[in-house]
């Protein structure tokens, strides 16, 4: 499909700018003049720490953008991003930020390797045994008037300064942050995954800070011009006596992180404002109502609340958690007066809302609930087909009943044109022979549906369609159904097209 294509090709182009710049920048460290004694005295580790650091600046600035969740639902429903393709892309928000999540990672390990390489060079610069020239350009700094090159005085000292202190810290805050982002920890635990991924601040600071300290340094231009260093590296011994070889000068690289992370930090920080914002207005919970298997729906009203079917909020309980927002998907329909969803037991978070709720049914001193939202979805799109498949599994029936209720509404009114013109629905579920929706009794096919069959059932009768399949679900049907979509879909143009869609938090 084009769109997967579309999408590898995003993901090649980001990697591929990765590449390129760190490439750049490597050949820069590795060439120029400026950096020859810093070459002599620390290798090729200088190129790989000052190019894996650019690249780690780069990815920065990127992964704050496509969890920006307003800007993304803005661009979402803009009039530029109606290309179906674009919207594809952009519902593969949470995807970009954990492939830019990885590059940030990789960059930051070669980054340390490289400086603990640069440590080590750097104190073996001290040592008798390291060669004449080395000694001599560790030996810069001892007098006044000197800059130095080694950060690291004596042999028998670490490097305790602002860039090793921050670096230290950012580190730790980086393998915080990835070690309590598995999928493990996010299902099993998503408070903990909640509260260290907001470390990120503690992160971007301190990767300010890190370049303050300037310990990589190179020699000035006015020392460049005056100390002409393929002469004075073989002429040590006329080292400042001669007008030819003057004592080399050297400073710091002026601090570059923030230039990379000003814009995406501010517009993140004007992100959170505007949910601040949203979550201090009122919201009025007019009904609660309890369902099987542990779920709760919440009925609520809320002023200027406007919604489309698809579309989920981000909740928040300051009687059970003051700081902790969680998504779930509004299970009414947009021709409600009101809107709802429906919370099933999955965790402490959401064990505790449960509790919480089902014990205030009818009590008018139920607890406050904050909403942030609404924002945009894949099942969004389930009105912009002919066809459209909506597929879900256990709770991920939830994205689909708004979409159910809303469908019901607009098909009793015919005022409204609506490209839709039919909807398939298949839902799985293990504990009840009831429609989840309704509630009613329903003809139940036991066991797996054959994929394979339904697919080309839907093909044969809508010859020459564009067909959107819809998945709320486990990675394991995930797979199956993407799938099923490439068999099935035909490599002509006129033919039946089948476009994946699965719903993503």
């Amino acid at each position: 499909h084009v769109y997967s294509i579309v999408g590898h090709w995003v993901l090649v182009l980001l990697v591929g700018v990765n590449v390129a710049l760190f490439t750049v920048t490597f050949l820069y460290y590795s060439s120029q003049e400026a950096f020859s004694y810093t070459r002599v005295m620390l290798g090729s580790g200088l190129a790989f720490a000052r190019a894996s650091a650019t690249c780690v600046n780069l990815n920065c600035m990127v992964i704050l953008l496509p969890v920006s969740r307003n800007l993304v639902s803005l661009l979402r429903g803009s009039c530029t991003c109606r290309c179906r393709v674009l919207r594809k892309q952009l519902d593969k928000n949470i995807t970009f930020h954990r492939v830019v999540g990885y590059l940030l990672v990789f960059h930051s390990v070669v980054h340390v390797i490289a400086h603990l390489s640069n440590i080590e060079r750097y104190h073996e610069s001290q040592s008798t045994e390291a060669g004449e020239l080395l000694l001599k350009l560790s030996s810069l700094g001892d007098r006044l008037n000197e800059s130095f090159l080694n950060p690291i005085r004596t042999y028998n000292t670490v490097l305790v300064n602002v860039s090793g202190l921050s670096g230290l810290v950012i580190t730790l805050v980086l393998a915080l942050m990835v070690t309590s982002s598995t999928e493990f920890i996010r299902r099993s635990s998503y408070e903990v995954f909640w509260f260290t991924h907001h470390f990120f601040v503690v992160f971007l600071v301190g990767l300010v800070i890190h370049g303050i300290g300037g310990i990589v340094r190179g020699q000035t231009a006015e020392s460049l011009l005056m100390h002409n260093v393929s002469y004075c590296r073989e002429h040590l011994d006329e080292w400042g006596d001669v007008d030819q070889c003057p004592l080399p000068h050297f400073r710091g690289s002026d601090p570059a992180s923030w230039k990379w992370i000003i814009a995406p930090s501010l517009l993140y920080i004007c992100e959170r404002i505007l949910r601040f914002t949203r979550s201090l207005q009122p919201v009025a919970i007019t009904k609660v109502v309890t369902h099987p298997s542990n779920v709760v729906e919440l009925q609520m009203t809320k002023t200027g609340f406007r919604m489309e079917p698809g579309q989920y909020v981000y909740l928040q309980c300051p009687a059970i958690a003051p700081l902790e927002w969680h998504p779930f998907t509004l299970t009414s329909a947009p021709e409600e007066d009101h809107f709802s969803v429906h919370v099933r037991v999955a965790g402490d978070w959401t064990a505790a809302l449960y509790a919480t709720y089902t014990g205030h049914q009818g009590d008018s001193r139920i607890p406050h609930l904050a909403v942030d939202g609404p924002f945009g979805s894949a099942s969004r799109d389930v009105f912009r087909y002919e066809v459209s498949v909506c597929i879900a599994a256990g709770i991920g029936v939830t994205p689909f009943a708004s979409v159910l209720k809303s469908l019901q509404y607009k098909s009793s009114n015919p005022r409204k044109a609506m490209k839709l013109q039919k909807a398939r629905h298949i839902t799985l579920h293990r504990d009840s022979q009831r429609d989840v929706v309704t509630g009613f009794r329903e003809k139940t096919f036991f066991g797996r549906p054959n994929w394979d069959q339904e697919f080309r059932s839907i093909a044969d009768s809508h010859p020459g369609s564009n067909i959107g399949v819809f998945l709320c679900g486990p990675k394991a049907i995930s797979k199956v159904i993407r799938k099923m979509c490439s068999t099935h879909s035909t490599s002509t143009l006129r033919g039946v097209h089948f476009h994946f869609n699965k719903e993503r938090f």
